[in-house]
């Protein structure tokens, strides 16, 4: 972020090689603000620079909205009201993607070329698959939500775009990752759970697959979609994208070991590390949970294929579960300091605050797939406990974000000289 007279924006959670070397000489004023933009020779005050910026803080607020509805759907206790509110965050996190959808096609209107560089700027790069975990988002709610307001024609077009979506989000995972490995380098000791974003598209497969086939059932629509072919295709995508994050997980404790915990504005990034094992935890779980609906009883020409599916998918799950709460104990741990008395600084809002909340839904979704699947009221209340406390989360960081836009302390032009 250039120095001087700046925009005031939330940190993307990702650390750039260039953080850790001297400052530049300073430079006038005025040179300083042709540099800032050279296309236009102006500061940051310009609206193609604030559209800029804008576009850059899109990635938080509307995955963390979709998941909230998602929670809401998974809950095991079912009324009107919780429905009613659910509603509510499946269309407002609808109105945030169109609206961010929006603002994106404006700044690259207004900024030519900067489409091509997203793909190659450090920080940018990273996040160009948030624009399909959103679209995963809003597939999966609404199958959640729409489908029993339908009819069949609903379910098949929510098969098709499974099928293009699992596509889509297999071949851009390995476009955006040869395209980081070709174009940047990024250091070991700025590594972040940030470097698993490209991957992240694939880890909603199985989810969106589960719930597609959920939402086919409680319709008594079985017949209109392949459930065989959407759960074996859902967990090869989700299987090669847990793998991918696994692996960048692995990258991101020894960046721990050798150099602690990230610096103070990407602790809500670590938060990230939770959705890979709590995605695939509840995508394994709720398809193992409908076994006996999506396979035939002589599936592989055994009559204990069904029932072996659906013990490993249940054993996978707790498993994947486990290593989901251990990683949520760190995450919560990294910010113990910040609840300490002799604490004197804190922690300034940035929209990776979102954090706090996306990942996390993933982990109350798999403990309420548990839930059912073992029959455990024990592990409902814990996931309805889980799920009040994210909500009250969501609302404090969306609060807090309105509250950053009203004090033009985030996406303003701000003086510091």
């Amino acid at each position: 972020m250039a120095t001087g007279r700046g925009l005031m924006i939330a940190g993307s959670g990702y650390e750039s090689p260039e953080d850790d070397a001297a400052p530049p000489p300073a430079l006038p004023r005025q040179d300083r603000e042709r540099e800032r933009d050279p296309e236009l020779g102006c500061g940051m005050d310009s609206p193609s620079s604030l559209m800029d910026m804008v576009s850059k803080a899109r990635h938080m607020g509307r995955r963390a909205t979709g998941g909230i509805a998602n929670v809401l759907h998974s809950l095991p206790y079912k009324s009107d009201w919780l429905t009613g509110i659910g509603l509510t965050f499946y269309f407002l996190n609808l109105g945030l993607f169109i609206m961010n959808s929006v603002l994106i096609t404006i700044r690259f209107h207004v900024r030519p070329g900067s489409f091509i560089n997203s793909f190659t700027d450090q920080m940018e790069s990273l996040f160009i698959s948030a624009f399909l975990v959103s679209i995963a988002t809003i597939l999966i709610t609404s199958c959640q939500y729409g489908a029993p307001h339908a009819g069949p024609w609903f379910l098949e077009v929510m098969e098709v775009l499974f099928w293009i979506y699992a596509g889509f989000s297999t071949v851009i995972s390995a476009g955006l990752y040869l395209t980081l490995w070709s174009t940047q380098v990024f250091p070991i000791h700025t590594m972040t759970p940030i470097w698993v974003f490209p991957a992240y598209p694939l880890l909603l497969s199985a989810p969106f697959g589960a719930n597609l086939i959920s939402a086919a059932n409680r319709t008594n629509q079985l017949s209109s979609i392949n459930t065989v072919a959407i759960t074996v295709s859902s967990v090869t995508v989700q299987g090669t994208g847990f793998l991918i994050s696994f692996m960048v997980c692995a990258a991101f404790l020894y960046r721990l070991m050798t150099q602690k915990l990230p610096r103070d504005a990407q602790r809500p990034g670590v938060f990230i590390s939770i959705g890979p094992s709590g995605f695939t935890a509840a995508g394994l779980v709720q398809l193992g949970n409908q076994t006996q609906k999506i396979f035939p009883v002589d599936f592989m020409g055994t009559e204990h294929a069904v029932y072996i599916l659906k013990l490993l998918s249940y054993m996978a799950g707790l498993w994947l579960w486990g290593l989901s709460i251990w990683f949520f104990l760190v995450s919560v741990g990294s910010l113990w300091k910040y609840a300490r008395p002799d604490h004197k600084g804190k922690m300034p809002f940035q929209m990776t605050w979102f954090s706090f909340v996306f990942p996390n839904t993933a982990l109350v979704t798999a403990t309420e797939a548990l839930g059912v699947a073992f029959e455990s009221t024990g592990l409902q209340i814990f996931g309805c406990v889980l799920a009040g406390c994210i909500i009250f989360v969501w609302l404090f960081v969306f609060a807090s974000m309105i509250r950053c836009l009203w004090r033009r302390e985030l996406l303003w032009p701000k003086d510091d000289d």
